[in-house]
């Protein structure tokens, strides 16, 4: 499993949780912010296909790597 962060123009209720995989939904200015895990590079570009299906603008996504001794993100 991979732990990505990914980044969208607007607002995504969060309702759409669901639909994203149970990703968790979070504002920041104006952007979303959605966090979760995927199995693999397919499941992902479902996921970023589904919001450009949306009409959503993808500003980033990135893996989330945390701390082994911790499991806190760096």
């Amino acid at each position: 499993m991979m732990q990505v962060e990914i980044m969208v123009k607007g607002n995504l209720g969060r309702g759409w949780s669901d639909w994203f995989g149970g990703f968790g939904i979070t504002h920041a200015t104006g952007n979303s912010i959605l966090q979760g895990s995927v199995r693999d590079q397919s499941e992902l570009r479902g996921i970023l296909s589904g919001l450009a299906d949306l009409g959503l603008d993808l500003i980033s996504v990135n893996t989330v790597i945390a701390d082994r001794e911790t499991g806190k993100r760096r």
